[in-house]
């Protein structure tokens, strides 16, 4: 049964503001295709610092209001996840008023960094904490589950291990990760998911290990970058540009790409790092953030 709980109770943060934490996968394993013509999956998911900007502007009639860079590549109707996150949510708990919502686009669209999954989970984060429901309601895990399968995983973005198609996760103790300086390098290419798995080599190349959170994301592999390089050649000429970096922890590219991500042990490299290859790509897209 769905549970309410005074708004002391559930998230304590800013009630109305809510930020889609970028995704990062340090380790993407591809295990096997399922009869349901899902793929299960191994990953390392850790959470950048930065991401889009999720508000609410009021309640009424369900609305989207979109702005920031990246605005003109998505559409505000009704098949934007944010709308279909809020509508679900509030049909699950039984809620009849909708909400007004603004989303500042930052990231770049079908970029293997979470994009519309870590959007959705904002506004079940949102509204959530508008409506007064527990941050743990195990409901909110099916919804995201319903929404995606890295919804799940963006609910919480904290660093986990996730296995099955994605939605069967453990959460990493410690902190291995958090803090860790970040590069994203995106060229500016949109790539879809499914595109990218229609070109996977059907290659189980073995699991992910266990043990310490870092040594099991540097002995690692992104099993799709072969397939994502196929489409866009331009994400082997990042990662080789940014193996070539002083201060160089981890260098990979995120999900089914086409973003690259490269972690270092100072800020100070990351920053050169960025100054970098912004000279050498002078179109490409750069985020130099940190781990969460």
């Amino acid at each position: 049964m769905a549970c309410r709980a005074p708004l002391s109770d559930v998230w304590q943060m800013n009630i109305d503001r809510e930020t889609a934490y970028a995704k990062i996968n340090l380790a993407l394993h591809v295990r096997r295709r399922r009869a349901d013509g899902y793929h299960d999956l191994e990953s390392l998911f850790v959470f950048a610092a930065e991401g889009d900007l999720l508000t609410l502007d009021g309640d009424g009639d369900w609305s989207l209001a979109l702005e920031g860079p990246f605005a003109g590549a998505l559409s505000a109707g009704t098949d934007n996840l944010v709308l279909r996150a809020g509508r679900l949510l509030a049909e699950r708990f039984g809620i009849s008023q909708g909400a007004q919502l603004r989303l500042v686009k930052n990231l770049p669209v079908a970029s293997g960094i979470g994009g519309g999954s870590a959007d959705a989970a904002a506004a079940l984060r949102l509204l959530s904490r508008r409506w007064g429901i527990l941050a743990d309601d195990p409901w909110l895990a099916e919804i995201a589950a319903e929404l995606g399968a890295d919804v799940p995983a963006c609910l919480a973005s904290v660093p986990l291990r996730g296995e099955g198609v994605g939605t069967s996760l453990t959460t990493i103790e410690g902190r291995a990760f958090g803090g860790l300086p970040l590069l994203l390098v995106n060229p500016g290419i949109a790539l879809g998911t499914s595109h990218v798995f229609a070109r996977w080599d059907g290659i189980d190349h073995g699991a992910l290990c266990t043990g310490d959170p870092l040594a099991v994301a540097l002995a690692g592999r992104n099993d799709l970058t072969s397939a994502a390089v196929d489409l866009v050649p331009e994400i082997s000429d990042i990662l080789v540009l940014l193996e070539t970096l002083s201060g160089l922890i981890l260098a990979r590219m995120s999900g089914s790409g086409a973003t690259c991500f490269a972690l270092f042990d100072s800020t100070a490299a990351r920053d050169v790092g960025a100054a970098m290859i912004s000279l050498a790509m002078p179109t490409a897209w750069l985020l130099a953030t940190e781990l969460r």
